[in-house]
C-alpha cells in the first residue's frame, strides 16, 4: 500500500514540475508576456526592416495602449454636412502641428474634415496631399490635444498566422475606437479596383481576417508589439465571403507620404498609349481589330501619342503588348502597375506581339500629363 501511494506521489510531483517548465518556457517564469521586436527605423521614407521577429502573445491589451491615442475618427463634410465618415492615425507630430494618415476615398471631395481625438476632441484638419491610386492622405491638424504618435512597424516581418488588430470607427462615429482582432491571412495579395468607375488599378495588399467594416478605412493595422504594419483600406463584399479584408502595407504608404504631406503630386511615367484588354471583345471589334483566341492575356494598342515613347519605339495600333520591365501584363491595370514601378526618365522593356511574331523594344519613360 505504501509503495502504491509513493507512486502516486511521483506521477503527481511530475505534472505539477511539468506545469511550473511550461509555464517558465512561456513567461519567462514571472506570469508576463514575452515580446520581442527589432525597431524598425525609417530612412528617406524607406523602412529598413530586419528579419528576426519573435512574438509569444495571449492578449493585445498592452498593445492597444500603445496605438489607441494614435487612433482618430474622420468626418468628411461637404455642403456643411456630414458625407462620410472613415478612420486615420498620427503617424508624426512636429512642433504645433500632427499629421495624420488615411485614405484617399476617406478625404475626398471634402469642402471640410473634422478629426476626432480619442479623447473625443474635435479639430479640424487640413487635406495636405491625396492619391487615387495609392489611396492614401496626409492631413494636418493642431499638435496641441494629441497625447500619442503611432509607432511605425514593417510587414515584412510578419508571419503567416500571427495575430494582428485594427482600431477605427466602423458604420458610424458612435462606434469610434472599435477594435477588431484576427489572422495576417496573406502577403502580397493583387487586388483589382476601381479608380475611374473600371476595375483599372491592382493594389498590392496585406489580407486579414479581421473584422473591416465601413469606416475602418484608413485605420491601422497592428501588430501585437502595437506598431503599425497596414492601413486599412478595402474588403471582398459578397454575400458568400467572410473575413476578407485588405491593408495597404506601411512600406508602401511610407515611400510616398512626404511627399503628400509636401503637398506635390505624385509623378507617374507614361508611355503613350491607348489600349483594351485581349478580352474586350466587341470594343476590339468596334476598332477594326481581331484577337487570336489562343490568347488570353495582355494589352492591346488602340493608339500611340505623337512624339511618345511608344512612338519612337515603333508601337503600332493593333500590337499587343505582352511584358513590361519583365513581367507578365495580364490586362490593363497590371500594366499601370508595372509601369507606375519605374521613375520619368527610366527605360524600360517590353515585349509585344504582332503578326503572330514576337518583338522587343525599349521605351524612355516620359512624364504623364
Amino acid at each position: 500500500m505504501r509503495e502504491k501511494i509513493l507512486t502516486i506521489l511521483v506521477i503527481a510531483l511530475s505534472f505539477i514540475g511539468g506545469a511550473v517548465v511550461y509555464r517558465y518556457a512561456f513567461d519567462g517564469g514571472n506570469g508576463t508576456n514575452i515580446t520581442t521586436i527589432n525597431k524598425t527605423p525609417v530612412s528617406n521614407g524607406v523602412i529598413q526592416c530586419k528579419n528576426e521577429m519573435t512574438i509569444d502573445e495571449t492578449g493585445i491589451s498592452a498593445a492597444v495602449g500603445k496605438i489607441y491615442d494614435a487612433a482618430v475618427t474622420i468626418q468628411n463634410y461637404k455642403n456643411n454636412r456630414i458625407a462620410s465618415s472613415g478612420s486615420g492615425f498620427i503617424y508624426k507630430k512636429e512642433g504645433k502641428y500632427a499629421y495624420v494618415m488615411t485614405n484617399h476615398h476617406v478625404v475626398s471631395g471634402a469642402d471640410k474634415i473634422i478629426i476626432t481625438l480619442s479623447d473625443d476632441t474635435q479639430i479640424e484638419g487640413e487635406v495636405l496631399g491625396s492619391d487615387q491610386y495609392l489611396d492614401l492622405a496626409s492631413v494636418k491638424i493642431s499638435s496641441e490635444n494629441v497625447k500619442q504618435v503611432a509607432t511605425i512597424g514593417c510587414s515584412e516581418n510578419v508571419n503567416l498566422g500571427d495575430t494582428v488588430f485594427t482600431v477605427g470607427t466602423p458604420i458610424g462615429y458612435e462606434y469610434r475606437g472599435t477594435i477588431t482582432r484576427g489572422t495576417f491571412s496573406g502577403k502580397n495579395r493583387m487586388v483589382s479596383v476601381d479608380v475611374s468607375n473600371t476595375e483599372d488599378w491592382i493594389m498590392k495588399v496585406i489580407q486579414v481576417d479581421a473584422a473591416i467594416n465601413p469606416g475602418n478605412s484608413g485605420g491601422p493595422l497592428v501588430n501585437v508589439n502595437g506598431e503599425v504594419i497596414g492601413i486599412n483600406s478595402l474588403k471582398l463584399v459578397k454575400d458568400e465571403i467572410e473575413g476578407m479584408g485588405f491593408a495597404i502595407p506601411i512600406e508602401d504608404a511610407m515611400k510616398y507620404i512626404d511627399v503628400l504631406e509636401k503637398g506635390k503630386k505624385i509623378e507617374r511615367p507614361l508611355i503613350g498609349i491607348t489600349m483594351l484588354n485581349v478580352d474586350q471583345t466587341f470594343q476590339l471589334i468596334q476598332q477594326g481589330i481581331r484577337i487570336d483566341a489562343d490568347i488570353d492575356e495582355g494589352v492591346v494598342v488602340i493608339s500611340v501619342s505623337d512624339d511618345s515613347a511608344a512612338a519612337k519605339a515603333g508601337l503600332k495600333k493593333g500590337d499587343i503588348i505582352l511584358q513590361i520591365g519583365g513581367a507578365k501584363v495580364k490586362t490593363a491595370a497590371y500594366l499601370k502597375y508595372e509601369l507606375y514601378k519605374y521613375n520619368i526618365g527610366d527605360t524600360v522593356e517590353i515585349t509585344y506581339m504582332r503578326d503572330n511574331k514576337a518583338y522587343t523594344a525599349k521605351l524612355e519613360l516620359t512624364k504623364a500629363s
